[in-house]
């Protein structure tokens, strides 16, 4: 009998994203937050917000309070942990911020670590209306809840979330995501933050502008004499089909091209490495100066992720960022 079975692109393409959600919406990120925050904040906010039978409850199985119910403290912290809250919930992205539900205002935060002024003025509305319905998810568990439980239920939302996204939506995300971990470099120094652009102020006092786009995926420009000077163009290409991947490079080239003419000086790749021919892949994108693992960016985590940050501070004009994971 012969067997022939898919390739695993796909399913190493949902593990680029997984990788990523680790450090904006699931557990890994909230850790990190609650480092960030003062721990009697977090604690007096829970009390405020978090019924007490259901705190009495998660107690009782060694649950932390803040792994189930938001403060505005933590979400103020990382403003992405919206979605470990929702995933939580299981409630699918189309439908918790649809029309009715008054979660609109929030999906920034989720989707691009953005907040702004009026989700932030509601932070507790929010808080209020999700704790109520996180802690009848607790009261309903049977025969109770337990830190397996809260571990992987929003896995199985999330799951839900990648299996039916396809190639396009999944390219995007990878996209927003690495535009994410551009934002945790810069974070000290970012003066203005909207959905699809970041002003960083550098250790110079000039602006710099790091953009989405397209051709180039992102753009790193500096303000100069009252013009924009284009420095940096970035292409990400999310893919992962081994066979396919050289057709991915051939493709940043194209943009790369296109940024060369408009001034741009350097050219970032980021792309699936790993498994592949390097010089196969520098001879399709010759204009490529720089490529990093996909899977290591948007995990923020591994050699490539550690020298991304450490030519994005370079290309920005701040000093090199410590202690990214």
């Amino acid at each position: 009998m012969a067997v022939s079975l898919p390739p695993p692109s796909r399913q190493v393409g949902f593990h680029q994203l997984l990788v990523a959600a680790r450090k904006t919406w699931l557990s890994d990120a909230l850790r990190e937050a609650l480092r960030r925050t003062d721990p009697a904040q977090v604690k007096q906010q829970i009390r405020e917000f978090a019924p007490a039978d259901a705190q009495q409850m998660l107690a009782s199985a060694g649950i932390r309070d803040e792994d189930v119910f938001p403060v505005p403290a933590v979400l103020e912290a990382q403003p992405t942990l919206v979605g470990y809250y929702r995933l939580l919930l299981g409630v699918p992205q189309k439908t918790f911020y649809g029309a009715g539900t008054g979660m609109r205002p929030f999906r920034s935060m989720e989707v691009r670590g953005s907040l702004g002024a009026t989700p932030r003025a509601a932070l507790p509305d929010f808080c209020k209306a999700m704790g109520e319905s996180l802690a009848e998810l607790v009261r309903q568990l049977s025969p109770t809840v337990t830190p397996r439980d809260i571990a992987e239920l929003p896995l199985l939302t999330i799951g839900s979330q990648f299996q039916g996204a396809n190639n396009n939506a999944i390219g995007k995300q990878a996209t927003i995501d690495v535009f994410l971990s551009v934002g945790e470099i810069v974070k000290d120094f970012v003066a203005e933050r909207t959905e699809r652009r970041l002003k960083v102020r550098n250790a110079s006092g000039r602006i710099v502008l790091i953009s989405l786009a397209s051709d180039p995926d992102v753009r790193v420009q500096e303000e100069f004499s009252g013009s924009l000077r284009n420095t940096v163009a970035i292409e990400i290409k999310g893919g992962t089909d081994k066979s396919n991947a050289h057709n991915r490079a051939g493709e940043a080239e194209k943009s790369h091209q296109k940024a060369k003419a408009e001034g741009f000086r350097d050219f970032w790749t980021i792309i699936t490495k790993k498994g592949l021919d390097m010089s196969r892949l520098q001879a399709e994108s010759p204009t490529t100066n720089s490529w990093f693992d996909a899977a290591q960016v948007l995990g923020r985590s591994g050699p490539d992720w550690h020298d991304f940050a450490r030519q994005m501070a370079g290309a920005v004009g701040i000093p090199e960022p410590n202690g990214l994971a």
